[in-house]
């Protein structure tokens, strides 16, 4: 599925919490109705990342594997 994300957070590389931390600087940068999305090739981040963005009130639009990492996609609902 192909998502057009406003903003791409690269964290590949970097471990949990590491890319959620990201997400959530990113999150406070953006307006309301942003996507963004997250890389991480933490596979923890594709589980741990859909938690806090149901805990936190914003949209999780897909989770996605790729090549090696994972696509997570999230829009800011507030």
């Amino acid at each position: 599925m192909e998502v057009k994300a406003d903003r791409v957070v690269d964290a590949r590389g970097s471990y949990c919490p590491g890319p959620l931390m990201e997400l959530i600087k990113a999150i406070r940068e953006e307006d309301v109705g942003k996507i963004i999305e997250v890389w991480s090739s933490d596979e923890s981040s594709a589980k741990d990342i859909p938690e806090w963005v149901k805990k936190a009130g914003h949209e999780l639009v897909g989770v996605f594997e790729a090549d090696g990492y994972w696509r997570i996609v999230v829009k800011k609902t507030r």
